[in-house]
């Protein structure tokens, strides 16, 4: 993905189960560092545990680059047992 100044992202941090939410917030500080100092937008950022193992260390990085479709159904509000988004 050839991502440039003035693209627009969603990123999400994933914790595979036993990595504590402090140290996913430290990772993605990294990310946004690195983003917003080559001029890319995040436009939503995930950081938490989405999928994961029993217990497994360690975390996953996905980026998703946006167009304007995109990022308005990215916008939708949705709410299930497991996830929520207003």
């Amino acid at each position: 993905m050839a991502a440039k100044a003035g693209d627009r992202m969603a990123v999400m941090v994933n914790g595979l189960g036993a990595t504590p939410p402090e140290e996913l917030y430290i990772l993605y500080r990294k990310v946004h560092e690195i983003l917003t100092g080559q001029g890319i937008e995040i436009h939503r950022a995930y950081v938490g545990e989405y999928a994961t193992s029993m217990e497994m260390a360690g975390a996953s990085f996905t980026f998703f680059k946006l167009d304007e479709e995109l990022a308005t159904l990215l916008d939708y509000p949705a709410n299930t047992p497991f996830y929520k988004q207003i």
